[in-house]
């Protein structure tokens, strides 16, 4: 009897992943893994058959008719009925109400139910405490730092999404101070001059101080951020994943001296399994699903 097909997928707010998993061994198969850039700023026809190209690819050398894909999705977004709430973000409001389970499913020629949804942060979570950097805590708060700002709690293995991107914070809400719009508009507060995103400016700080500040600032206010949700959830760990982590070493040293005057000493790690933590707890999902389902 043929295994079903079970896709990991990861959709950012500039990009798309997809990949078989074996949920078994909670490890993709890596000749499936196909990614793709895609402007979230198109319209939903666009973007749709951008995603469905991707999935498509992934999906080639599946074996047997069975196909089920689960997918880690930004929010916010009604992750049941996969209708997308997004808006006023700078990224897929052509989706706005449209519900993308119906829209995927017609165009790969699925039914809806084979389609599951699971918040970015939560799948990232969940694949890393399945195989990653978080395997073996209990309680684990976990980031990812990019276009947005995607939040999830840990415990005893199960995560969750912890929506903490519109908390309020500063003069705003978090995801004005830890998303890659910060940094871009925070350099040009200082220097009047504009740049592309986090990775160009990481790429000035040996020889630009106001560079440099940037992500000493953003350090601090990622401790300033994180060490009251560390103290409720008693968390044992934080994880950080996203483009910002990339750049984790500009901004440790602030990040941990913040901590450290809220009483903190708590090991910050970053993500072990990158992207693929989101695939893996996306598709993870199927696992849990099927398994109290069967009969």
């Amino acid at each position: 009897m043929e295994k079903p097909a079970v896709l990991g997928v990861d959709i950012g707010g500039s990009h798309i992943t997809a990949a078989l998993v074996d949920l078994k061994k909670g490890t993709l198969i890596e000749e499936s893994i196909k990614r793709n850039a895609v402007n979230a700023k198109q319209e939903k026809e666009d973007i749709l058959k951008a995603w469905c190209h991707v999935i498509e690819a992934a999906f080639a050398n599946a074996n047997g008719n069975e196909k089920y894909i689960g997918i880690a999705m930004p929010g916010p977004f009604d992750y049941e009925n996969g209708i997308s709430l997004i808006k006023e973000q700078d990224k897929f409001n052509a989706l706005y109400l449209a519900n993308i389970k119906e829209e995927l499913a017609k165009r790969l020629q699925l039914k809806p139910s084979a389609i599951r949804f699971i918040n970015d942060a939560a799948g990232f979570m969940q694949g890393e405490v399945f195989s990653g950097a978080a395997k073996g805590h209990s309680r684990v708060l976990g980031l990812t730092l990019g276009t947005g700002l995607g939040s999830a709690l840990s415990i005893n293995g199960m995560a969750s999404d912890a929506e903490l991107w519109d908390s309020a914070f500063l003069d705003g809400i978090a995801e004005d101070y830890l998303s890659t719009r910060w940094f871009v508009g925070r350099y040009n507060e200082l220097s009047h001059k504009s740049l592309d995103g986090v990775k160009e400016l990481a790429g000035l700080v040996a020889t630009d101080a106001l560079a440099k500040q940037v992500f000493v600032e953003f350090g601090a206010n990622l401790a300033q951020f994180l060490a009251p949700i560390i103290k409720k959830h008693e968390a044992e760990v934080v994880i950080l994943g996203g483009n910002i982590a990339r750049a984790f070493d500009l901004f440790a040293l602030s990040l941990n001296i913040g901590l450290g005057k809220q009483g903190l000493n708590i090991p910050i790690k970053l993500t072990e399994l990158n992207e693929h933590a989101a695939l893996i707890g996306a598709a993870s999902n199927w696992n849990l699903e099927t398994s109290q389902t069967e009969k």
